[in-house]
């Protein structure tokens, strides 16, 4: 076990390691161990009953919250003609085709942290997939990140959309926002992204589909939420 801060086992005291709890008294929990000197972040970890190496048991998708993460978003947007310009007027941090990717391949470059495409630019984008992929910042038409209404496309991610998919462990881990926000606007955009999760459970899932949730931030403990009182 790895030796923790004084601070770490100080929050711990204030909650019981075993017990599950529901989610106001979670993020409530979550927020009152967030003692780090920061704007902590507060995620969510979803654990889920399905083989994701399996195609018909996947799940992914995109979700805008209710009070966004708080994070200011940037995006690289994959377009040329007038979807570039487009791109550009909606607000993209940076805007190009070709050359964009080979400042990826060529100097490691990611001061970015969402990519969208024009449909047309995958043949471009796709060759970038060993790359973007396992950062999990390949554009999905699943998420939105691979369409044609780049407009809309930027305007959801800076307005707080986050993507919710499943790790090699069937993880789901997504923020949900900055301790900053406080209880009651947390609750909001964890119940949507819950509520996002549940309805794209796949027909193939058999079983227990939400295994375990829980509520952490930064560097706090995680706080175990009872799934058996969620309801959508």
């Amino acid at each position: 076990m790895p030796k923790r801060g004084k601070k770490y086992v100080e929050a711990s005291k204030l909650y019981d390691r075993m017990s599950f709890y529901d989610v106001n008294e979670a993020i409530d929990l979550a927020l009152k161990t967030a003692t780090a000197n920061f704007d902590e972040t507060v995620e969510a970890h979803i654990r889920l009953g399905v083989d994701g190496r399996h195609a018909d048991q996947q799940v992914r998708g995109a979700i805008v919250l209710p009070h966004g993460t708080g994070k200011t978003v940037k995006v690289l947007v994959f377009a040329k003609g007038p979807k570039a310009q487009q791109a550009e007027e909606a607000g993209a941090d940076y805007v190009g085709a070709e050359e964009l990717a080979q400042r990826i391949q060529q100097e490691n470059w990611f001061d970015f942290d969402v990519v969208v495409a024009t449909p047309d630019m995958m043949g471009v984008v796709g060759r970038l997939g060993k790359i973007l992929g396992p950062k999990g910042l390949m554009p999905n038409p699943k998420s939105g990140t691979v369409t044609m209404d780049i407009a809309k496309a930027l305007e959801e991610i800076k307005a707080g959309k986050v993507e919710y998919r499943l790790d090699k462990t069937n993880i789901i881990h997504t923020p949900v926002g900055k301790k900053s926000f406080g209880s009651e606007k947390l609750q909001d955009n964890f119940n949507a992204l819950l509520e996002a999760v549940v309805k794209a459970k796949p027909a193939a899932a058999k079983g227990q589909y939400l295994k375990s949730v829980t509520v952490t931030t930064t560097m706090g403990p995680g706080i175990k939420v009872n799934t058996a009182k969620v309801q959508y």
